[in-house]
């Protein structure tokens, strides 16, 4: 469904995405696992076709990603993207706007699970309400693909059971779920698939129920082994 082949994203002398080849298919949850710095945010705004590779391509159904693929990928941003003077319900009627897709009372469900109001200035939201905003409109969508970047930042533990819950309802095998995150352990209650990310190159990916039961590791343990040593090899 998601293929990126050799690619590749530099900033000047810095290469956030390294000759990434990549495949990912229908009916998983995917997470996409490493420090700051691997490369995570960057892969997901090519496969979102919000920024141009320096080379290689990412393709979506076996075309090149662009404003056709864009009706079917929804990509959730770390960072705030609202206009401050929208309510919550104005930015439902923003993305049913831009997104064929959208359902508005999907939306209006997540935000009752969330326990926001329509109401709600988005300039009023703390961190962690945001969060909650942003995941709501973004799985609102019923897009082929969907992209979360950091989905549990600033989010206390009881609201993270909720957007677990509504992840893991709105997984379906035409469907592709791929979130990063640096809270490994949520990420494992919810992925079965998990794809380490290091400098921006590839170092592995891995079935979650296989990996367990070959090695008795979890992904935690994994993570560990990978990046345990980075500090020390970076200073």
């Amino acid at each position: 469904m998601l293929r990126s082949e050799e690619l590749t994203k530099a900033f000047g002398a810095k290469t956030a995405v390294d000759h990434v080849n990549l495949r990912l298919e229908a009916g998983h949850i995917c997470a996409m696992l490493g420090p700051n710095g691997s490369g995570k945010t960057t892969w997901m705004k090519m496969a979102a076709g919000l920024c141009k590779p320096t080379s290689g391509t990412v393709y979506f159904e076996g075309e090149p990603v662009g404003v056709n693929s864009r009706a079917s990928i929804a990509y959730m941003s770390t960072e705030p993207y609202f206009y401050t003077w929208m309510t919550l319900k104005d930015v439902g009627r923003y993305y049913g706007d831009f997104f064929a897709d959208y359902s508005a009372e999907r939306y209006r469900e997540l935000l009752d699970r969330f326990e926001l109001e329509e109401g709600l200035k988005t300039k009023t939201l703390s961190s962690g309400m945001m969060a909650k905003a942003k995941i709501a409109v973004t799985l609102a969508r019923d897009a082929k693909v969907w992209m979360l970047d950091e989905p549990f930042n600033g989010i206390d533990l009881v609201a993270r059971d909720r957007i677990k819950e509504a992840i893991i309802s709105a997984a379906a095998p035409d469907k592709l779920l791929l979130m990063s995150s640096h809270l490994v352990e949520e990420m494992e209650s919810i992925a079965d698939r998990a794809v380490f990310l290091r400098k921006g190159k590839l170092i592995k990916e891995v079935d979650i129920d296989t990996e367990r039961a070959e090695t008795g590791c979890s992904i935690a343990d994994e993570y560990r082994r990978i990046y345990g040593g980075q500090e020390e090899e970076d200073a």
